[in-house]
């Protein structure tokens, strides 16, 4: 936002520090300036500033001159608008506040015979035209004019109606279903139920807190005008603005909390320039309040501060007098707050309507260090009298980590939030999904649930950037539960896309394909301790397989009995959608569960001197045994002599029926102490066949 110094010193008359001090004084202070220009002789410099969301306070220029004067102590001017006299009304102008829980205060004040006109400098001091043409503001008529000039001064949004096209009164309420209103940038809105309006008796005036409507604004017909001033509850505003698409002054300020008692003042700021025309107030100013609102904003109970604590917390300065009783009461109250003694060096602390940002003792004391200044405190390291140490599963993150580097993956970092409909897609417990109170977008409404959304965001980003190979991974952590209690697990999220580089002559690069990634789950599983892993698949029709990956072309990985993740191709629906022509290969593991099985210990064993001893195995299987089966029934004869065992070669004879195919197992015979002798090879080779009997297989005649 902007920021004229001219403006900062007609609130600061004792100021005398020069712009660019000033500037470094409030950056050092956490109202950042970011660039500082010269307006020329008499104009000052304009302030380019970056106010944190917490300090709505300080968007204004009576906030930042506010900051000023409690850092130099030097007295602050404020502000003050005297009205003419008004005459008399039947009775007071009729408000209600139907949404208690959305409008916590409402003002309205009438005024009678109106001019709308160009603006004038209604006092001296209070320089319009200036202002308005070192701040590019464009100046429209005083009604408009008067309302920015509120905003641009003390940070109160407010509004001006014209009151002949009121009917009856105002209410604050919740729009009725399929109600229409057609606001000031020309827009016809079909209102939800949930949106918070200005009405009168009969119809929707204002989207609250958010814009005008077109049929009420000022023209320079106008005769008689009514000037809101209110307070509305941040959410509520916030979700009007976001469901019509709308972020203007008003809705940036209320979304952030604006000063539940700044709108008589603000009134009274739009009443006096639009008066400088000329017109009569008519009747007192009308001021509707909810009590239950104005108890957690301008009336929130006081604080306890204890000197001792702000001693405890902040440590010595580089000062010898350090933070005294003087310096912590000059400084809060020159912030706005009120102090009542509490005992010694204690103060029960009321706090200004204006800081909603402020709810702890430990603020008040950040208050207090901010504006003393923490470039004055000492360089002191804190007392630590622990080692560091190493999280229960470090040690398992960096073999998971190493092994996927080792295999060609690269580690990325994608964003902790994901869409709606992203998390219903790829969420393990379909309705455990965890929504943000206060997203920023509907791309990051809810807390990602799994890591694919955001590796499917990052390999799409790729190959549409024309890299061609990808191989990624992320380690992160995935939330699921409800917004009461969210869990918070580790997981491992990979992909692949394009081809593999040629390693030599005898391996050219090639496309990678499901079994690549099963290689490299597999080098991954290895690093842990797990007695028995298998992959399987259910049927399409079943549901069970996750809607992300292809029916026909996934897994499942189950390590010990548990599920511990899926991987496979992306489903084609969801290729198309990312418009992602390449084969995709992916998959995600809960590593919560693996984390849980310890790592696995690397054994060496002595070489052997003595002769290994090769046999071959010319098998014939039906289609339905698989080398799994052939495998397990090797490893259960727990032989210490068999050392090695693989298929050779796999041949499908055309002389044979189309349900049979040929395997040729070899096997590997050793002894560490000796060298094997002719009947024990024997007994070897029986068992081996019987064991393969078992599953189906048959030695070829």
């Amino acid at each position: 936002m902007k920021i004229l110094t001219k403006w900062l010193r007609a609130f600061l008359p004792q100021l005398t520090v020069d712009d660019a001090q000033l500037a470094e004084d409030l950056t050092l202070r956490g109202i950042a300036v970011e660039g500082i220009f010269d307006l020329g002789p008499g104009n000052g410099s304009l302030y380019e500033m970056d106010i944190t969301t917490n300090r709505v306070d300080a968007m204004n220029h009576y906030g930042v001159a506010r900051e000023a004067a409690a850092i130099y102590g030097v007295e602050f001017k404020p502000l003050s608008f005297a009205l003419p006299a008004a005459r008399s009304a039947e009775k007071p102008y009729s408000v209600r506040i139907e949404a208690e829980d959305a409008c916590g205060r409402f003002t309205a004040r009438v005024l009678r015979d109106v001019t709308i006109a160009d603006t004038r400098d209604w006092f001296p001091g209070a320089e319009v035209d200036t202002y308005f043409a070192l701040l590019e503001q464009k100046k429209i008529s005083n009604a408009v004019d008067a309302t920015n000039f509120a905003w641009l001064a003390m940070g109160q949004p407010t509004h001006a109606f014209d009151l002949d096209k009121i009917d009856g009164g105002i209410v604050v309420r919740r729009a009725r279903k399929g109600e229409k209103l057609k606001t000031l940038d020309g827009m016809d809105r079909i209102l939800d139920p949930e949106d918070l309006v200005v009405a009168d008796h009969v119809k929707a005036l204002a989207l609250a807190g958010v814009m005008g409507g077109w049929d009420t604004m000022i023209t320079p017909a106008t005769k008689n005008v009514l000037v809101e001033a209110a307070w509305f509850e941040p959410m509520a505003v916030r979700r009007t603005a976001r469901r019509h698409g709308l972020h203007t002054d008003a809705s940036h300020r209320f979304e952030r909390g604006a000063d539940f008692n700044a709108a008589p003042l603000a009134s009274a700021i739009v009443s006096s320039i639009l008066l400088a025309s000329g017109g009569t107030p008519e009747g007192d100013l009308v001021d509707v309040r909810v009590s239950a609102l104005e108890c957690r904003t301008a009336a929130r109970k006081p604080i306890a501060l204890a000197l001792r604590e702000v001693h405890r917390l902040l440590g010595t300065t580089i000062d010898k007098e350090g933070i005294t009783t003087a310096i912590v009461e000059n400084v809060l109250t020159a912030l706005g707050c009120a102090l009542a003694p509490a005992g010694d060096a204690a103060w029960n602390v009321m706090l200004p309507s204006w800081r909603l940002d402020i709810e702890r003792e430990i603020d008040l004391i950040e208050e207090v260090a901010r504006v003393y200044g923490y470039n004055r405190f000492a360089n002191t390291l804190p007392a630590f009298g622990e080692g560091v140490r190493e999280l229960p599963w470090a040690a398992g993150e960096a073999a998971v980590r190493a092994t996927l580097r080792s295999a060609g993956f690269h580690e990325a970092i994608a964003s902790t939030f994901c869409s709606a409909g992203e998390a219903a897609l790829t969420a393990p417990q379909p309705g455990l999904v965890v929504p943000l109170g206060n997203p920023l977008s509907e791309e990051a409404g809810v807390l990602r649930p799994s890591l694919i959304p955001g590796m499917l965001a990052m390999v799409g980003g790729n190959l549409h950037r024309d890299v061609a190979d990808v191989r990624l991974f992320e380690l992160g952590t995935v939330f699921s539960g409800t917004t009461e209690k969210v869990d918070e697990r580790p997981a491992l999220a990979f992909a692949a896309a394009g081809d593999l580089p040629q390693q030599s002559a005898l391996h050219p690069a090639r496309a990678i394909d499901f079994h690549d990634i099963k290689g490299a789950i597999e080098q991954v599983l290895a690093c842990f301790h797990i007695r028995n892993v298998y992959f399987d698949r259910f049927p399409p029709e079943s549901g069970l397989t996750p809607a992300w990956l292809h029916p026909y072309r996934s897994a499942r990985i189950v390590a010990d009995g548990t599920t511990i993740g899926w991987f496979g191709q992306l489903h084609p629906t969801e290729a198309a959608a990312r418009k992602l022509k390449d084969a995709v290969l992916l998959g995600e593991l809960y590593l919560d569960r693996l984390f849980k099985l310890p790592l696995s210990k690397p054994a060496a064993r002595e070489l052997s001197r003595f002769q290994p001893v090769r046999r071959d195995f010319s098998l014939i299987l039906d289609e339905g045994i698989v080398w799994e089966k052939i495998d397990h029934a090797l490893t259960a004869l727990a032989i210490p002599e068999l050392v090695d065992w693989r298929a050779r070669e796999v041949f499908r004879d055309p002389r044979r029926t189309a349900h049979e195919y040929s395997l040729l197992l070899g096997v590997t015979f050793q002894a560490p102490d000796r060298t094997l002798r002719e009947e024990e090879l024997q007994s070897f080779h029986a068992q081996v066949v019987a064991a393969v009997g078992k599953v189906g297989a048959r030695l070829r005649s």
